[in-house]
């Protein structure tokens, strides 16, 4: 008992010697360091959705976006070919940016045709054309 009395004594500065309660401080600690990192970060990147009983579905959207992008695809794709006869920084550059529109609405392929059609059009009515 006379052991006890002596080591409370020596210690001055009020730490608890108790091992459980050292580990449940170490535990307490541990858990608020794992609180931390408990939120939710996807509400940050994504917004709200909002959902009505009459929308179109994404794929539906997806698709009309698709088929108007072919519209406009084939369209850059007539006046970048045009472009090659007859007046070629009008038509050219009109093909170039309706292919340009057309890659952004899904046709890739017709809208990237236009482009460099359209593209050849005007080099070639800048430095070929003038020497003939």
């Amino acid at each position: 008992m006379g052991d006890s009395r002596s080591n409370n004594s020596t210690l001055d500065d009020g730490m608890n010697t108790n091992p459980t309660a050292k580990r449940s401080v170490a535990a307490n600690t541990e858990s608020k360091e794992q609180d931390q990192y408990r939120e939710e970060t996807a509400a940050e990147i994504t917004g709200p959705r909002q959902f009505t009983a009459g929308a179109r579905t994404d794929s539906g959207q997806a698709q009309e976006q698709r088929a108007a992008g072919s519209v406009i695809g084939y369209a850059a794709l007539a006046l970048s070919i045009l472009s090659l006869f007859t007046m070629p920084f009008l038509f050219g550059a009109v093909g170039i940016v309706l292919g340009y529109m057309a890659r952004r609405r899904g046709a890739d392929t017709i809208g990237a045709w236009a482009i460099g059609i359209g593209a050849v059009s005007i080099i070639v009515g800048v430095f070929i054309l003038p020497f003939f």
